[in-house]
């Protein structure tokens, strides 16, 4: 036998395999030797029959029994009489020593080590009906402060986020951003949320909904973000060990072309939210109608109204037209079929067929009930506006980012022929970017140059007043969220002093990046404001509670399909006497539209004075200058 098949190399190997098993196995050893010590001892004892001076000889288990006190208690060995028992103990005890200290090394190590794992997150969690976020990004912060809103009447809700991070700086950013946690507890774990292992941790077999955030990456890899994303997507709904009721998935896409990938791995089970495109889009119609980034903001915030989808079997069989005015605490927008497809104000004699969900804006779904005992509409003060024929519009964008080119885009749908769109920006690839933009139609013309928004000589040299609209963008491709707004802040105060200077309004629409500075920015009077990453979390939450959210936005924010548009309310009842919302209602009925709320700009007036779902029958008087907010088809 060679010496490495020898019997002590085998013995060997196997000790050492043993010992690498970890705290468990080192305590199992210690407990062997402890026991071959005692009984040695003992049968020592009990063979020569020791005991102590003056005492008669001791039985095998009363030896073992003194044997394993003296092993455990240095002190015991002190009393002792006679050298040869005193020599027996003194042996038992040394040996207990080296035990019992090796012991407390050992249990002192494994309970550190214990702490060490728990503190970086890898075990699993034990949950039920949570809400999990995958991937780290500045909108998880915004997303936990709209799921702790929704969680105020649940029972013990949790929040699981797993990212690449470390555990406790997530924990102390989260608790740094959002102190107000409510009711919801939120647990942090480590892990890779593409690899089916780490996902095992979160427990998705038994989570209520699930949020893919994209990643925190550099701009310049925005593509391998979403392939991050998507193969999120993959292990979730692929899992060999998954359950078999359908996940409840929204996740983030930033560029539009991976949509369709991501909507194949995932299927029905996954609503994706497009930022770049759901942020371009609000861009453009709040540039063209100042204000309603509010009333997108108050749709997507669980703290005001919100879209829910109700099956309500009491409209069966009545058109969608005498619908609009069953409910007084709620507003009708459209429907969702049993199949999942939605349609937002269908025409007014639409028959709502059995098992058609309602789509309803209401302060709580508990809060919808149908009311018909106070109808009243006055006739007489309904008004029908004239048709105003589209005029050409001249835009002008300052500052660039990858959004850019979807605005460019999705003005070229709206605008009448004859429109202008310049573009005034210092990115380094300008030219490149410019002369790749997709124009829908040949109503818009586009002329660039490059021009340092931030320098109030450059900004005078463009004529400013002289646009309908301007769009101020963040280097957010180039730049981090503070130093982008920054600039943004800047651009807007020159602005403000050429509109000063000319003595006019000029309709400015500003991209924020960071909701931080929103304040800050309010002190530039622009019209409105377009929180990218606000946005994009308050979808994302919405989404995460509401199967159909992602199909109703995409058809609000469809050139094609029903709009919401903001227009004065003397179009459709008469000025300066008290009219109920159920009035305003019908006459948004007889133009095919929906009447969704109003915009009174008051001083000290909550949200600038607009309101979704307003109670339809409180009476209030409009002026000059007030406008209502409609869904319509033009």
């Amino acid at each position: 036998m060679s010496k490495r098949n020898s019997l002590g190399a085998r013995l060997r190997y196997e000790f050492d395999k043993s010992m690498s098993a970890g705290p468990v196995a080192l305590i199992g050893w210690l407990a062997l030797i402890s026991f071959v010590v005692i009984i040695v001892a003992a049968f020592v004892l009990v063979l020569f029959r020791l005991s102590p001076e003056g005492q008669p000889p001791v039985d095998f288990f009363e030896a073992f029994w003194e044997s394993l006190m003296r092993s455990m208690d240095a002190g015991t060995v002190a009393g002792d009489t006679g050298w040869a028992y005193r020599i027996v103990g003194l042996v038992v005890t040394i040996a207990g020593i080296f035990i019992f200290s090796t012991l407390i090394g050992v249990l002192s190590s494994g309970i550190q080590s214990t702490l060490d794992e728990l503190r970086k997150g890898r075990s699993q969690v034990q949950e039920t009906d949570h809400t999990i976020i995958l991937n780290w990004s500045p909108s998880v912060f915004d997303i936990i402060g709209e799921l702790v809103v929704a969680n105020k009447s649940r029972k013990k809700p949790r929040i699981v986020i797993m990212s690449t991070r470390d555990k406790v700086e997530m924990e102390d950013e989260i608790a740094a951003k959002v102190p107000k946690l409510g009711n919801t507890r939120i647990i942090c774990r480590h892990g890779d949320p593409t690899d089916l292992y780490d996902l095992t941790l979160t427990s998705p077999q038994t989570a209520r909904s699930i949020i893919v955030v994209s990643p925190e990456q550099g701009d310049d890899e925005t593509d391998d973000v979403d392939s991050r994303v998507i193969k999120t997507i993959l292990a979730l709904v692929n899992d060999p060990r998954r359950r078999a009721e359908p996940y409840r998935i929204a996740a983030e896409i930033r560029h539009a072309h991976n949509a369709e990938v991501a909507r194949v791995v995932g299927g029905k089970e996954v609503q994706l939210v497009l930022a770049d495109d759901l942020i371009a889009r609000i861009v453009v119609h709040s540039s063209r109608q100042s204000g309603l980034s509010a009333v997108y903001s108050e749709l997507l915030d669980f703290d005001g109204c919100e879209i829910y989808t109700l099956e309500q079997p009491d409209l069966a069989g009545n058109v969608f037209g005498d619908s609009l005015m069953a409910y007084e605490g709620s507003t009708l927008i459209g429907l969702c079929a049993p199949d999942g497809s939605v349609t937002l104000n269908p025409p007014m004699d639409t028959v709502i067929l059995p098992g058609t969900r309602a789509i309803i804006i209401a302060e709580d779904d508990a809060a919808v009930r149908i009311a018909t005992d106070n109808i009243s509409v006055d006739i007489t003060a309904i008004r029908v506006a004239e048709h105003q024929p589209a005029l050409p519009e001249r835009t002008l964008i300052l500052g660039w980012n990858r959004r850019a080119k979807v605005i460019a885009y999705e003005l070229s749908r709206y605008v009448a022929p004859g429109s202008v769109l310049a573009i005034a920006a210092d990115t380094p690839d300008l030219d490149d970017e410019v002369a790749a933009l997709a124009i829908a139609s040949d109503n818009l013309s586009v002329a660039y140059g490059r021009v340092d928004t931030t320098s109030r000589t450059a900004l005078e040299g463009l004529d400013i007043p002289s646009y309908d609209h301007v769009l101020v963008l963040g280097y957010s491709d180039l730049m981090a969220a503070q130093p982008t707004d920054t600039r943004t802040l800047v651009t807007l105060l020159h602005l403000r002093k050429i509109a000063d200077a000319a003595g006019i309004h000029i309709n400015v629409v500003s991209e924020m990046i960071d909701v931080r500075n929103r304040e800050l920015a309010e002190v530039t009077r622009a019209d409105d404001f377009v929180v990218s990453n606000k946005l994009v979390s308050l979808m994302l939450a919405q989404a995460s509670e509401n199967d159909s959210l992602a199909a109703i936005f995409d058809e609000l924010l469809d050139e094609e399909g029903s709009e919401i548009y903001m227009r004065p309310a003397q179009d459709y009842v008469a000025l300066g006497q008290p009219v109920n919302f159920y009035t305003i209602t019908q006459a948004a009925r007889d133009r095919g539209e929906v009447a969704m709320g109003y915009h009174r700009p008051r001083p000290g007036a909550v949200a600038g004075g607009i309101v979704v779902n307003p109670v339809k029958s409180k009476a209030m008087d409009y002026v000059a200058g007030d406008r209502l907010i409609v869904l319509a088809r033009d």
